[in-house]
């Protein structure tokens, strides 16, 4: 599945419950799974557990993506596609302490 298909399928499954909630009922879910996730990477969890927690963040992120008007796939590819966005190179040759 593609970055885009995910996206659509996401829409398809949640698009009008997510339109209700808005932008900040979303984010607050997001953020949610988010801490969900951080906790399952601290520890005690099991490996599939980790990769749900995984799954929902970017499931969260895509319905924002939506209700935002975002395409990921676009976003990513044109921020992400030719390289680092800071030093432009494969792999990153920034250094340590800079962003990304």
């Amino acid at each position: 599945m593609t970055l885009a298909e995910f996206q659509r399928l996401i829409r398809d499954q949640f698009g009008a419950k997510d339109a209700r909630r808005g932008v900040d009922g979303n984010f607050m879910w997001l953020m949610e799974e988010v801490g969900e996730l951080a906790a399952a990477l601290r520890g005690g969890h099991t490996p599939e557990e980790v990769a749900a927690e995984f799954a929902d963040v970017f499931a969260w992120l895509a319905t924002l993506a939506n209700i935002a008007g975002v395409d990921l796939q676009a976003a990513v590819t044109k921020k992400y596609g030719v390289g680092c966005p800071g030093c432009g190179r494969t792999p990153c040759v920034c250094a340590a302490a800079d962003k990304p």
